[in-house]
């Protein structure tokens, strides 16, 4: 049988050990202890409730940084199998295949049109969307309805973002539309787009060189 520990003893045990709880901040945060008009009291209420909310708050930051590991391997994974896919696809209708597929299924986009042009059609789409066309260009924003209509040929987008291809003598639109006027208003998502932008010029290249 275990034998209660006699309070007096514990407190004797403390005096003799001043740092006990050094060590075991953890500890001292699960203390409870009676409110007191005391300042001595107030002041180790308040390192408590000090140390309470510190503890909180290493927690939440831990489960954030878990979460946001958990989003970061799932992009990487889903950006390897889109990589491999483009690279293993044989011809240009392949390629359009994959990537708008993948855009929509696997990275949650709402609209993904990826489209070939001459480079004849260039003095065309850059009349009708005032954007400047040229490699290695990206274009995010909202815009208005009539250039929204004329790239995606859809009134519920909202916002766009653009990139554009560059390849032998041809030139291709990698087009992201989201029915969030919201979504493409910033850079956050063009590290992405410009990646996958480079293995398509570099793969619709290769397949010309063949």
């Amino acid at each position: 049988m275990t034998k209660k520990l006699d309070p007096k003893d514990v407190e004797l045990f403390l005096l003799d050990n001043l740092n006990f709880f050094e060590s075991r901040e953890s500890l001292v945060s699960e203390l409870k202890f009676k409110h007191s008009q005391s300042s001595a009291s107030s002041i180790l209420e308040r390192q408590v409730i000090k140390l309470r909310e510190e503890h909180k708050n290493i927690i939440e930051l831990l489960r954030s940084f878990i979460d946001t590991a958990s989003i970061n391997e799932d992009l990487f994974k889903k950006s390897k199998d889109l990589t491999l896919k483009i690279l293993e696809s044989k011809n240009e209708d392949d390629i359009k295949k994959t990537v708008e597929k993948s855009f929509e299924n696997d990275f949650g986009v709402d609209k993904c049109v990826l489209e070939f042009f001459d480079s004849s059609a260039l003095d065309q789409i850059e009349e009708a969307t005032g954007l400047s066309i040229h490699k290695g260009a990206v274009h995010c924003g909202s815009f208005s309805n009539e250039k929204i209509v004329f790239l995606f040929n859809d009134e519920k987008i909202q916002s766009l973002a653009i990139a554009v291809i560059v390849f032998n003598k041809k030139m291709g639109l990698l087009k992201l539309g989201s029915y969030d006027r919201t979504k493409y208003l910033g850079d956050e998502d063009t590290t992405f787009i410009e990646y996958i932008r480079d293995i398509l010029e570099k793969k619709l290249t290769s397949n010309y060189e063949e």
